[in-house]
Parts: structure tokens; sequence; C-alpha cells
């Protein structure tokens, strides 16, 4: 059996009309919002008319003095070449801060002498020596050297190497070490070399000369 629909239960049927009555009522809410007019009130302020008094603070004048014109260019002079201008310190009129008197400093014609040290000479043709000898050096040595501590405790022993400077008059200058063993060692060696009595000096072309010596200095556990 076929099931037909009645025109008459059709909700499709107003769907022109409502439409329209929706078209209708939303021109009517438009047209309602652009006439509206809010209900605020305001006042505008008078404005002063030509025949009020305003009050005006009166400014002083003041005058600006105009600056001080520039003072005018020194001019100089030219002097021919074969006028001999005499120029003198004591005529010059020098306006010190201090009270203390300038000391008169004499000038000398002849040049300051510059002293100029003595060359090292690494080669000489006789070597710088201990006063006594080897066996007075040894003696030396095992009387003012001593073994550290330290480095006997730790069983240290070997060989230290001095490097350092004999003057003319047989004093010790510039010791240091070449060759290191253990820092407590190597302080003591330096100490030894640097405390020591003054050596003779090396000699080069039969004059005393001021030379560089190196020195081994054996430290042993017995």
């Amino acid at each position: 059996m076929e099931l037909k629909k009645k025109d008459k239960a059709s909700i499709r049927r107003w769907s022109s009309t409502i439409f329209q009555f929706s078209l209708m009522c939303s021109m009517a809410l438009a047209l309602v919002a652009f006439e509206w007019k809010s209900g605020f009130n305001y006042e505008m302020k008078s404005i002063p008319n030509e025949n009020s008094e305003w009050i005006l603070e009166e400014v002083p004048i003041t005058l600006q003095t105009p600056p001080p014109p520039p003072s005018p260019p020194v001019i100089l002079k030219p002097v021919p070449d074969d006028k001999i201008v005499d120029i003198s310190l004591d005529k010059i009129d020098i306006d010190l801060p201090t009270e203390e008197a300038i000391p008169h400093v004499n000038i000398s014609d002849t040049p300051p002498v510059i002293e100029v040290a003595d060359e090292i000479e690494d080669f000489t043709d006789v070597q710088a020596s201990f006063k006594g000898g080897m066996e007075a050096w040894y003696k030396y040595l095992l009387k003012n050297m001593t073994y550290p501590s330290q480095a006997r405790r730790m069983g240290i022993e070997g060989l230290v190497i001095v490097r350092f400077v004999v003057n003319l008059d047989g004093s010790i200058q510039d010791a240091e070490i070449v060759r290191s063993l253990d820092p407590a060692c190597d302080k003591e060696a330096l100490s030894v070399i640097e405390n020591s009595p003054k050596w003779n000096p090396g000699k080069l072309n039969g004059r005393s000369v001021r030379s560089r010596m190196v020195m081994p200095i054996r430290f042993k556990l017995d």
C-alpha cells in the first residue's frame, strides 16, 4: 500500500511567507537602530566675548649685552736674515705659581760620560778559579752545603749545574740553574755559589775580565 502525503500537513508551503516576514522584521529593526537617538544632553561652554577682560602678566623687557669683539690677531713682523736677534733667558719674565726659586744649572760643553759595563766573556785564556784550587772548593762545599732533609728522606740524589758570572773583583753575580734536580737541592746549590768567597777572575790577553762559569754540584747520599 503506498502512503500519500497531504498538502495541508506539509510545512514547506509556509516557507516563503516566513522568509518574507523575517526579512521585513530585520529591515524594521535596522531602521529603528539608525533613527534611535540617545538621551545624553550636554552643554557647550561659553566662550568669552570681546567685552570680557583678559588678565595678562607683564613680562619685563631685558636687554642683552652683545659679546665683546674678538681680539685682534697677532701680526708677526719678519726679521731680515742678516740681523742678529738677542734672545736671553734673563729678559723673559716667567710667572711661576710657586715661590720656590729655580736652581741654576750649569751647562757644560763636554758631553756626559756614559759608563759601559765590562763585557762578559764566555771563553778566556785563563779560566776563573776558586782561591785555593779545587781542593779548597771541595772543603768549602763540605763545610757549608747541607743536604735537604726532604730530598734525603725521598732518596733524591744527582747533579745540579749552576751558571754564574765572576766579576773583576772576584765576586759572584747572576747565578742561575742550568740543570735542575729538586727545588730544595737547587736552592741549596744557588746558596753555596752566591755566598762563596771571592774567586780569582779569568784573564784574556793578559788582563782580568768578567767571565761566565759553569759549576756542577753533586748531591749523593752516604
